[in-house]
């Protein structure tokens, strides 16, 4: 069983900067495939970013150009440094494992970890 802690959330002025991290237990983290995803309210989920076990990226055309996943598979982190906030990505962010697969990383229904989530607010 993997858990999640994600941490790093908090408030910023537009075209500010945050961190996000998720530091992973439970399991063989190098082996899993990340990701962060987002719910603003009254709002679906959103794929924001993932990284697989290959280190190979992927992002929401959304955040493309302004935000980076990364992982640390020494220290069992994924990291999400968010630039250029926008007021539209405000949301609870969270962070999401599944073991390593080679389909699609884009939907939350292929993630059965979860963290608890971290607010990120973006003030205009």
């Amino acid at each position: 069983q993997v858990q999640l802690v994600e941490s790093g959330g908090g408030l910023v002025q537009a075209g500010g900067s945050l961190r996000l991290s998720c530091a992973a237990s439970g399991g063989t983290f190098s082996n899993y495939d990340m990701g962060w995803f987002r719910q603003a309210p009254g709002k679906e989920r959103e794929f924001v970013a993932a990284v697989r076990w290959s280190s190979i990226t992927n992002y929401a055309d959304s955040v493309k150009g302004r935000f980076t996943i990364s992982r640390d598979n020494a220290k069992n982190t994924v990291s999400l440094q968010m630039n250029s906030l926008k007021p539209e990505d405000t949301a609870v962010y969270h962070c999401a494992a599944r073991y390593r697969r080679t389909t699609a990383q884009t939907m939350g229904r292929d993630y059965p970890y979860w963290g608890q989530g971290t607010q990120v607010t973006v003030s205009s």
